[in-house]
């Protein structure tokens, strides 16, 4: 025997309130028989109604009653479904047949935590294998106790309890023993559903809540069998614990909605479970329908009063939205009320009662089942027609051939058929049909003058009117212009920017007053009055262009006339030049020109900032000089001259430091110039070239000249003398040429002359006294030439410095 059940717990804490609803305690326990199974939403436990050698209470409990009518063995599986090890299930067993006020103790209990007991699973249960009938709490135990031994006829309470957790349960029975079988469902034998279905009858119609006959099942649910008792339920619980019946009539909760039925054999007690559905028809499923949308006729006399006939039947198909209309009436009425109430149909041929829009209701009802029914509403809506007014246009014969046929522009009439509504367009048709369209972009005239009939329809409504458009081609004539402009835009590229008035009055002048002009870029745009120009225009071809000017007289063509625009080349002149003058050669004068490229200068006139009127003029003052340039197009460009002062230098100082391993010369002038720096030496020959920098490095001791030259405009070069003192490190005097003889470098009958020139030996005696200007000391004293050795000096310079050192003589 293998039966299966499920449980179901609630983590709510049990309030005693409740507790005699709820299967918690013996007296409301769950009989199971057969193969039933039970689906329960339960919690919290009941009253301590029993003792345990378990050492356990009730927790979240349910009570199970089974009476076995065969003899064998009794056991169980219970697997919680969640497979959590902290999910933790116990048991209790009393009897056999014990009652409620009096269970006695346990006969089987297992109440061991899976989780302490380091079990691999959260199963418990009785089983053959086991051999214990008590054991917990805690890690004691496995979770599994022997299975009974039992005889046909006894009833045991079964006790399930959750401790820890909040997850249902499987509950498997096992062994050898059988229950009582419970009764069935046996409606399925006859083949007739179960499930209801109701048309919505009760107000409101449309709500989805109805009332139904429950009891329309009871004798399909129990056939064939006796001793049975159908309840029904609106949960399943209530079906298993047995509470809460429903009666009929019963009006639903919900749309569709699940009824739970009990079959109880009164004898046993078994019971078996099963639904059927309540549902309302709320009626078809039918499309809302679109506006019925209509343009007013002259159907009734007229065509302006909002009102005409609908074939209401027109909007079935659509209403019905693939439903099949063999098995639906669809019936139109004024009000909802009438529609829900099946009175008053309309006429399929509708003349609408109120004028432009008015709202019917739609019935649509099952051709069987009259109560179902679906209520859509529909507006009949009545567009007017739009106002369309005659008009005239007269256009200039200005194709070439005077002979009143020429292009017209025929939505240039727009604004005048439709009284300036944007909302509406227009088409144009050769024939009061309006049949053969035509292009109103560009339409040739066959007849002069011509009428043109005109559709003017509404964009929003596409409703339409009629009207009638006269086109007329006029022969008279205006006057062609030219404007120049000078290229003065400072791009010189040909293209320029005219004021189109100007020419307004040379293509007026001598016609009647009042003409208005408007300008075209061709000759097609002004005859078809499209793309006209800004009064500002910027031509886009370079340096010449045509473009065209209509006259209009009230709004007719009076002619069209050419417009030559031209932008003249300035004159091709260098506009900036800087040049120098130098200060120095005042009062002789340099030439100043006004630049002319690739042409002659007898071409244009001058005039100067300073006054002349020449190509070329002398000056001999700095400053800024303008020339402006004309040509014979009398248009002119200016030449900005900057003339900037340079000068020869003034020496301010020459800083010299010498007597060291690295002499500098720094030179330190003034002037308008621009400067570049030379050395030369005292032969005159250049030391160090020309450079930028006023700063010379490692120069030899001696005398130099510095040379200072203005490189700006080359105004000249001044020079300076200057001294650089040394001392020779040593005194070889074989007549070679090199350093034969020793004395101070850098002194001259200019710098230093007055120094004096100590030669000591090593001792300290004075061995010569030498004359600045002199030769220097040739090694000998008193003729005889001196051994090679260190020899120290001392130097006293005229401006007061002192040196003292020592060189080395060598023989």
């Amino acid at each position: 025997m293998i039966k299966r059940f499920n449980l179901y717990f609630l983590l709510i804490v049990f309030s005693l309130k409740g507790y005699a609803q709820q299967p918690n305690d013996c007296i409301d326990a769950i009989v199971t028989c057969g193969n039933s199974d039970v689906s329960l939403d339960v919690n919290g436990s009941g009253l301590r109604e029993f003792a345990n050698s378990c050492s356990s209470n009730e927790n979240n409990s349910v009570w199970l009653k089974v009476t076995v009518v065969t003899s064998g063995t009794l056991g169980f599986t219970l697997t919680p479904e969640s497979t959590a090890i902290s999910e933790d299930y116990d048991f209790f067993v009393f009897g056999p047949n014990v009652s409620c006020s009096n269970v006695g103790s346990t006969i089987r209990c297992s109440t061991t935590n899976p989780q302490a007991a380091s079990q691999g699973n959260n199963l418990t249960g009785m089983n053959a294998s086991s051999s214990d009938t008590s054991e917990g709490p805690g890690a004691l135990g496995d979770s599994f106790v022997k299975w009974l031994d039992v005889n046909a006829g006894e009833s045991y309470f079964i006790v399930i309890d959750r401790p820890i957790g909040n997850s249902p349960f499987n509950l498997e029975w096992t062994g050898t023993a059988r229950f009582a079988d419970p009764p069935n469902d046996q409606s399925s034998r006859s083949g007739t559903p179960t499930d209801i279905e109701s048309c919505d009858i009760t107000a409101p119609f449309n709500d989805g809540f109805t009332t139904f006959n429950l009891t329309d099942n009871t004798s399909l649910i129990t056939g064939t069998q006796t001793g049975v008792t159908i309840s029904y339920h609106a949960s399943e619980s209530d079906a298993n614990i047995n509470i809460n019946p429903l009666t009929s009539p019963y009006t639903n909760l919900n749309n569709p909605q699940k009824i739970f039925a009990r079959i109880t054999n009164n004898t046993t007690g078994c019971f078996e479970l099963t639904d059927f559905n309540l549902s309302v028809n709320l009626g078809p499923n039918i499309k809302t329908p679109a506006d019925f949308i209509l343009c007013d006729n002259t159907n009734d006399g007229d065509d302006r009063n909002g009102r005409l006939n609908f074939n209401l039947s027109s909007k079935n198909n659509e209403i019905l939205n693939g439903l099949s209309s063999a098995d639906y009436n669809v019936t139109y009425h004024r009000t909802n009320a009438e529609a829900e109430n099946r009175r008053a149909p309309l006429p399929n041929l509708y003349y609408n009662n109120s004028p432009f829009n008015e709202q019917v209701f739609v019935r649509v009802e099952n051709t069987i089942y009259t109560d179902c029914r679906s209520i859509t509403p529909l507006n009949l809506i009545v567009n007017p027609n739009p106002l369309a007014f005659n008009h005239t246009i007269i256009q200039c014969d200005e194709d070439g051939v005077v002979d009143g046929s020429t292009l017209f522009n025929l939505n240039e009439a727009n604004s005048d058929l439709t009284e300036n509504n944007s909302n509406l367009s227009t088409k144009f048709y050769l024939d009061a049909a309006r049949t053969i369209e035509v292009n109103g972009d560009s339409f040739n005239n066959t007849s002069n003058p011509q009428t043109i009939y005109v559709e003017v329809s509404d964009t929003r409504t596409g409703c339409l009117s009629h009207s009638e458009l006269t086109i007329e081609v006029s022969l008279t004539d205006s006057i062609n212009a030219a404007l120049f402009e000078c290229d003065d835009d400072g791009i010189e590229d040909g293209i320029h920017i005219f004021n189109l008035r100007e020419a307004d009055p040379i293509v007026t002048n001598g016609l009647p007053i009042g003409l208005i002009i408007s300008y075209y870029q061709t000759y097609q745009d002004a005859l078809l009055e499209q793309n006209g120009l800004s009064d500002s225009f910027t031509n886009t071809t370079p340096y010449s262009q045509t473009i065209f000017a209509r006259v209009e007289n009230n709004n007719n063509c009076y002619g069209i006339s050419e417009v030559a625009l031209t932008v003249h080349e300035l004159p091709n002149i260098t506009t900036e030049n800087l040049t120098y003058y130098c200060l120095n050669f005042f009062p002789s004068k340099i030439t100043l020109n006004a630049a002319v490229l690739n042409d002659s200068p007898s071409n244009y006139t001058y005039n100067w900032t300073s006054g002349e009127d020449t190509y070329e003029i002398e000056i001999n003052e700095t400053g800024v000089y303008i020339v402006t340039v004309t040509n014979s197009n009398n248009c002119s460009k200016s030449r900005t001259i900057n003339v900037e002062p340079s000068n020869l230098a003034s020496f301010e100082n020459i800083e010299v430091k010498d007597a060291t391993e690295n002499n500098i010369i720094t030179v330190f002038v003034s002037g308008e110039g621009d400067y570049q720096y030379r050395l030369l030496d005292e032969n005159n020959v250049v030391y160090t070239n020309y450079q930028n920098s006023n700063v010379f490095e490692n120069v030899f001791p001696g005398i130099y000249s510095v040379s200072v030259k203005d490189i700006k405009n080359d105004c000249g070069t001044v020079n300076n003398k200057v001294s650089v003192i040394g001392f020779p490190k040593f005194l070889t005097p074989n007549n070679d040429g090199k350093n034969d003889t020793w004395q101070v470098y850098g002194v001259s009958s200019m710098f230093q002359p007055n120094t004096k020139i100590q030669i000591f030996d090593r001792f300290g005696k004075l061995i010569k006294e030498l004359n600045p200007l002199g030769e220097g000391w040739n090694g000998l004293l008193n003729g005889e030439k001196l051994p090679t050795d260190d020899y120290w000096f001392l130097v006293v310079l005229q401006d007061g410095r002192v040196f003292k050192s020592h060189f080395t003589l060598k023989n």
